[in-house]
């Protein structure tokens, strides 16, 4: 199986129409991904690549029965696409844009949880997900990444993410699911929100987990994988060496006070139970000795 995505799953490209929806878009309905429509208030009934353009969300909803949306729109933009998506009925929304203010994002995660609990946002400012051989929404090349299971990836880093799927490819290691949840201070999807899809999901034997310094995200991890993950989990953990006190690269990448660094975070990690690597590399052949004791 695959968690949040699969073959069936019908997505609409809000920003379909520009070169980066465009391009991707493309590429996604290449890939095999079912890509039903796109969006733009002034060019409702013309097309891109065949794939017809509504007005607005609701209308493509109502038309195509999509259930997912992609958001390819500048981040000035991004709060109102969010609204719109999960306003027009989609259940499954993927925010690729990055610079999104995170004022914006803070509004935008609390409104969805008071009003629209059962819309999952995945992002700002991530790769997307794929479940390989199924279904590709965002910007991740699809031959990296082997289909067939059985790990599933969560990784706040979108270059480690791909670097995650293609360590697992070269081990002849097939994937359920790849999330890559962003690294922004505000994400719509946790990495504790894809454990427990993955614990879930009978396909999924074991889970990779790729983390990086700044907040607690990687320390809530370790005590939900503690106390409730039977699937064994291996790790790695982005930023040895950044300096304390500077931001490195990503917005939530920042460690202040003592907190958020990479040494807390690996710790935390293996006192629960996960096996952590010390680069990408060591952690591909870290799961490949989990895969082979399945």
């Amino acid at each position: 199986m695959s968690i949040f995505v699969n073959e069936n799953t019908k997505v609409i490209y809000q920003g379909l129409t520009g070169s980066q929806g465009s391009y991707y878009g493309r590429l996604n309905a290449e890939y095999g991904t079912q890509v039903v429509a796109g969006t733009h208030p002034k060019k409702a009934g013309a097309d891109v690549d065949g794939v017809p353009i509504y007005a607005n969300v609701a209308d493509a909803v109502g038309a195509t029965g999509a259930t997912a949306s992609c958001i390819f729109v500048p981040a000035p933009g991004v709060k109102g696409a969010v609204m719109e998506a999960a306003e027009g009925g989609v259940e499954f929304i993927v925010a690729i844009t990055e610079g999104v203010p995170a004022q914006d994002e803070a509004y935008f995660f609390n409104d969805l949880a008071r009003n629209y609990p059962d819309v999952q946002l995945l992002g700002p400012n991530c790769p997307g997900i794929i479940s390989p051989g199924k279904c590709n929404i965002g910007i991740t090349a699809g031959h990296i990444a082997k289909a067939g299971g059985p790990v599933g990836i969560v990784s706040r880093s979108g270059t480690l993410t791909y670097q995650a799927l293609y360590e697992l490819k070269q081990k002849d290691i097939g994937v359920t699911t790849c999330v890559g949840i962003g690294g922004d201070p505000v994400p719509g999807t946790s990495f504790i929100d894809c454990l427990e899809a993955f614990e879930a999901d009978p396909e999924t034997l074991a889970v990779m987990m790729i983390g990086e310094i700044g907040g607690s995200a990687e320390e809530e991890a370790a005590e939900f994988i503690r106390d409730h993950m039977s699937k064994p989990v291996a790790s790695y953990i982005a930023g040895v060496t950044a300096p304390p006190g500077k931001k490195m690269g990503h917005a939530g990448a920042i460690v202040s006070g003592g907190k958020g660094t990479a040494a807390a975070k690996m710790e935390a990690l293996e006192a629960a139970g996960v096996l952590v690597g010390n680069n990408p590399t060591e952690a591909g052949e870290l799961m490949a000795g989990i895969v082979a004791s399945l």
